[in-house]
């Protein structure tokens, strides 16, 4: 395994700037994740990595060893691809040991990385099963079995459950992280499902038009977003205007003026100290709003319920306000769901779950 060191890579296609001065270090052992929208740099990132482009600016190392010109052959990583890129002509065997082919190992020795990969990936009895023969999730952990035969000191991922069903998806998630964790590889992983990040990552790294917009672990990021396009993609969210009244109290608390009264909440960027009247953006998320009893408390907000679905675990509504904004609210486990009867209702939030970003 080794760290990833990652200085000002800078590049374009074309007129478009695809990366934008990205600095980013990813420690040796470590599941790391790339999170974005399509489009916001992270599969580019991820082929700088593994060596396919080359960058117009900065410097990649793995272990303090500059890479940056190095060719894909000799930076021992390992891609896994979306499509798995399995030969369908090969057994699952005879796929496994394709690279190690390649690097021409002993045939004792291949036979044994084979087998040693197949059953860590719970396959070693479908080894002389041809790949059409395989369900999805099974071809996934062919493909997996493949990538670390090599014995590489990254593993590279590039969306790897995206063909896979709902419920596969879920299963592969622990599979993939419990496999990199035993095999003790530095993991590099794209995706554009915050779920899977949330589940998987030791730390995530949100994306967007080309720069790294936060890192941080799961919780730092979901709990403590810096910016609203950071807060809306992890997760849902709901957004209230309004200015400071005053700030940096104990926890980095503040209070904010809004068209629903005060409301007090967390700094969730430790380097901003808005000032008095300064203007400020309120991020609620729909799981942290509870229907209230008053509609004269702190941190509430008054509304019509005008929509509601059920689904079983949960239910979600949406309240609008009198200046027709809606704010959406989930409720686990709900044993009487609410109808969508444009009554008045009343929501809160707790301080600790009211985020205050910049405007």
């Amino acid at each position: 395994m080794v760290s990833i060191q990652i200085r000002h890579l800078t590049k374009h296609f074309g007129s478009t700037l695809a990366l934008d001065d990205v600095n980013l270090t990813i420690e040796s052992g470590e599941m790391f994740f790339l999170l974005g929208p399509s489009g916001c740099g992270k599969t580019t990132l991820l082929r700088h990595i593994a060596g396919f482009s080359t960058p117009d600016q900065g410097q990649l190392l793995f272990d303090q060893r500059d890479v940056t010109r190095l060719p894909p052959h000799k930076r021992n990583t390992a891609m896994m691809f979306q499509s798995y890129a399995l030969w369908p002509h090969l057994d699952v065997g005879q796929n496994v040991a394709f690279g190690l082919e390649e690097r021409r190992l002993p045939r004792a020795q291949i036979e044994t990385r084979v087998q040693e990969s197949l059953q860590m990936v719970r396959m070693g009895h479908l080894a002389d099963r041809k790949i059409n023969q395989l369900s999805g999730g099974q071809q996934q952990r062919v493909a997996l079995a493949r990538s670390l035969a090599v014995r590489p000191d990254a593993l590279l991922l590039d969306e790897p459950l995206s063909n896979l069903d709902a419920k596969l998806r879920l299963e592969m998630r622990s599979e993939i992280r419990r496999i990199c964790k035993q095999f003790g590889v530095t993991a590099v992983y794209v995706t554009h499902d915050q779920k899977e990040a949330l589940h998987l990552a030791d730390r995530i790294a949100v994306m967007e038009q080309g720069a790294i917009s936060q890192v941080g672990t799961p919780r730092e990021v979901f709990r403590a977003p810096r910016t609203a396009s950071v807060a809306s993609f992890i997760g849902e969210a709901n957004f209230l205007p309004g200015d400071c009244i005053a700030a940096a109290g104990p926890g980095r608390q503040a209070t904010a003026r809004t068209a629903h009264g005060h409301f007090t909440g967390r700094l969730t960027d430790p380097t901003w100290h808005p000032q008095p009247g300064e203007p400020v953006r309120l991020c609620l998320r729909p799981e942290a709003l509870r229907f209230g009893e008053s509609p004269y408390l702190p941190n509430t907000i008054r509304g019509r319920l005008v929509d509601s679905i059920y689904l079983g675990e949960l239910a979600q509504y949406a309240v609008q306000d009198a200046a027709g904004t809606t704010f959406h609210v989930s409720e686990l486990n709900p044993a009487n769901p609410r109808p969508a009867d444009a009554s008045e209702v009343s929501l809160t939030v707790s301080p600790d779950d009211v985020m205050i970003l910049r405007a």
